[in-house]
């Protein structure tokens, strides 16, 4: 098939018009900053940008309120990372203690890989315990590839205490009102 190209005309053929064109687009944006005060490029390290709700940052260990770890290591983050950039080493049979109650176990080593991490929110999703939480942190920087492997120290710093988030606290108080609930029942007669 040959299709048969169309000719420049005089004008076409200078440019002029496509040059003209892109100088009008330059001083538009120029009278908008300078003028009328509207910038559209953020000054980065003076202005930070706002990041709006639905954001999914770095994903970060975070705390109860008590300052316990919350992460007992049942590897479930692990699993369904896509890239595998989780790693976890449970404790062994005779490993540490949990420093919480209601908890088996806390993990020996938990370490993110931040290069490879895609910051899907798998991981905060599938987490039984709440330990895990995609922040807003948007400016990763290192000097190393190996900075970029953020261990468990690490993680539970930049996480924090993520407050409002009890979730034995509350199964643990229902317990408490089941049990006085069905010991004052079973003096009563029930009749169908």
């Amino acid at each position: 098939m040959i299709v048969k190209r169309e000719k420049l005309s005089f004008w076409e053929r200078l440019y002029l018009p496509a040059l003209f064109g892109g100088f009008k687009v330059t001083w538009r944006h120029f009278a908008n900053t300078v003028f009328k005060g509207k910038s559209v490029t953020l000054q980065y390290p003076e202005q930070k940008w706002s990041v709006p709700p639905a954001y999914r940052g770095a994903p970060y260990l975070v705390r109860d309120q008590e300052g316990n770890t919350k992460c007992v290591s049942c590897q479930l983050c692990e699993f369904v990372c896509p890239p595998k950039a989780i790693r976890i080493l449970p404790p062994g049979p005779n490993g540490p203690p949990a420093d919480r109650p209601n908890a088996e176990k806390i993990p020996l080593e938990f370490e993110i890989n931040m290069l490879r991490c895609i910051f899907c929110g798998f991981c905060q999703e599938v987490c039984p315990e709440e330990a895990i939480f995609l922040m807003k942190d948007y400016s990763l920087t290192s000097q190393s590839r190996e900075e970029m492997i953020y261990k468990k120290e690490k993680l539970l710093a930049l996480g924090g205490t993520h407050a409002g988030v009890q979730k034995w606290k509350g199964i643990l108080e229902e317990a408490k009102l089941q049990e006085e609930f069905a010991l004052g029942q079973s003096g009563s007669s029930h009749q169908p």
